[in-house]
């Protein structure tokens, strides 16, 4: 699915995170629309008690506008908040997957 980085769409990436969280137990929630949204809200939030993480979903040379510099800094604010942009060479390193999986007994 995902051999090369470069090529991967934000989209694409957002549906194997978003699959791979309800797999291992995570709530997750993402904009379907986001043009009828606040501007700059994160593209994933996924709930897993004790964990709270927001991710913010980015090619692997897009950047965060404004808006989603803003929502990521106060969500980073809040005590035990996890907050991540992930990429597509995020998600090949398996570095989401590891992240994904803690606090999960092996």
């Amino acid at each position: 699915m995902m051999d090369d980085p470069r090529h991967v769409r934000e989209k694409e990436l957002q549906q194997a995170i978003y699959d791979c969280a309800r797999y291992l137990g995570w709530l997750a929630y993402h904009v379907y629309d986001a043009r009828r949204s606040t501007p700059g809200f994160p593209d994933l939030v996924l709930i897993r008690p004790p964990r709270l993480i927001v991710a913010e979903l980015k090619t692997e040379k897009g950047k965060l506008s404004d808006a989603q510099v803003l929502w990521m800094a106060k969500f980073r604010a809040l005590p035990d908040v996890e907050t991540y942009v992930w990429r597509p060479s995020s998600w090949l390193s398996g570095e989401v997957l590891e992240i994904l999986r803690e606090g999960i007994a092996a």
